[in-house]
């Protein structure tokens, strides 16, 4: 599903999936914790990388992760 922010339009799909995947993988780490809630950070990660360009779920993914692990490291 497309859905238009602004003035750009954002693959829902993409980024949904992609957050499907991180949040399964921190969840599994114990990064976060295993509830319903969003993590909101991770998907502000995601999102912002998406609006970058990045629009391959799978490294979308993986820099999501690499980039909330390094947060979470430095608090």
């Amino acid at each position: 599903m497309l859905v238009e922010r602004g003035k750009r339009v954002m693959n829902v799909g993409v980024v949904s999936d992609a957050y499907a995947i991180a949040a399964d993988y921190l969840c599994r780490a114990g990064a976060i914790s295993d509830g319903f809630a969003t993590d909101e950070q991770l998907l502000a990660i995601i999102i912002a990388l998406f609006e970058r360009g990045e629009f391959n779920k799978i490294r979308l993914a993986n820099k999501a992760i690499a980039q909330y692990e390094a947060l979470v490291e430095w608090v």
